[in-house]
C-alpha cells in the first residue's frame, strides 16, 4: 500500500520500480527509483502502513539517554546518502554537487565511511544560531551521528544508540556537528559511557575519526 501511494503521488514523479522493504523495528523502509548510486534513488519510510518521514516523525529518545539514529550510510560504503530535508517524506537521497553524485574517496588507510553514519531524528542545526564553541551558525541539517559499533547496518534501519562524545566541525563556515554514539545492542556498549572509553576500548579510533574528517572531501 505505501509504495503504490508514492508511485501514484504526482509530486514525486520517479520512475516505478519494485520496491524492496526492509524492517527494523517498528519501522520500514522502502527503496523506490534506482539502486544506490543512481539519480533517482530514494528511500522512504513508514510506521503502521502509514508514509513518515524519518526527521519529523521518528522520536528522538527512545529510552532514558538512548536515542533513535537513523543510518544512512553503511560502513565502508561511498555513497554520501543523507535524509532530503526538501522532499516530500524527506527520504534518504544520494547528494549532488554540481549535477554530479557525490561519493566519498578512500583515503589511505580507510576505506569509505569508517563506521555507520546517519541522523538524529527532530534535530536542527539553527541556521540563525551562533554556536558559543565554533562562532558559526549551524548547517540547517538534522544533527549527524557516527556509530562505531561491530554490525554493519543497513541503510534506512533505524538503531537504538548511546551517546558517547561529539565533534565540533566547521564546513563553508558553518557548524557541523558528529555526534560519537554506540548501538545498544553492541557488545560493547555496556562498557562505554564516555570517550574515555572509547580510548580505552578502541584505541586510535577517536583520532582515526578526526583525520578523516579532517581529509575526506
Amino acid at each position: 500500500m505505501f509504495a503504490r501511494q508514492l508511485l501514484k503521488s504526482k509530486a514525486l514523479r520517479l520512475p516505478r520500480a519494485v520496491p524492496v522493504r526492509y524492517h527494523h523495528s517498528q519501522f520500514t523502509a522502502t527503496t523506490l527509483g534506482g539502486p544506490v548510486g543512481t539519480p533517482t534513488h530514494r528511500m522512504y519510510f513508514a510506521h503502521s502502513h502509514h508514509p513518515i518521514s524519518p526527521w519529523h516523525d521518528i522520536p528522538l529518545t527512545a529510552a532514558p539517554q538512548t536515542y533513535n539514529m537513523v543510518v544512512e550510510v553503511p560502513r565502508w560504503s561511498n555513497a554520501k546518502l543523507e535524509i532530503d530535508t526538501k522532499a516530500p517524506f524527506n527520504p534518504i537521497t544520494q547528494d549532488t554537487k554540481k549535477g554530479k553524485l557525490r561519493f566519498v574517496a578512500d583515503v589511505f588507510p580507510y576505506k569509505g565511511y569508517i563506521w555507520n553514519y546517519g541522523a538524529l531524528p527532530q534535530t536542527f542545526e539553527d541556521p540563525t544560531h551562533v554556536d558559543a564553541d565554533t562562532g558559526c551558525v549551524g548547517d540547517g541539517d538534522p544533527v549527524d551521528v557516527v556509530e562505531i559499533g561491530q554490525a554493519v547496518c543497513a541503510q534506512g534501519s533505524v538503531h537504538k544508540v548511546k551517546v558517547l562524545g561529539v565533534v565540533a566541525l566547521i564546513d563553508g563556515g558553518e557548524t557541523d556537528w558528529k555526534v560519537l554514539a554506540i548501538r545498544t545492542d553492541d557488545p560493547l556498549a555496556a562498557q562505554m559511557n564516555d570517550v574515555a572509553d572509547v580510548r580505552r576500548l578502541m584505541p586510535g579510533l577517536i583520532e582515526a575519526t578526526v583525520d578523516w574528517f579532517t581529509n575526506y572531501k
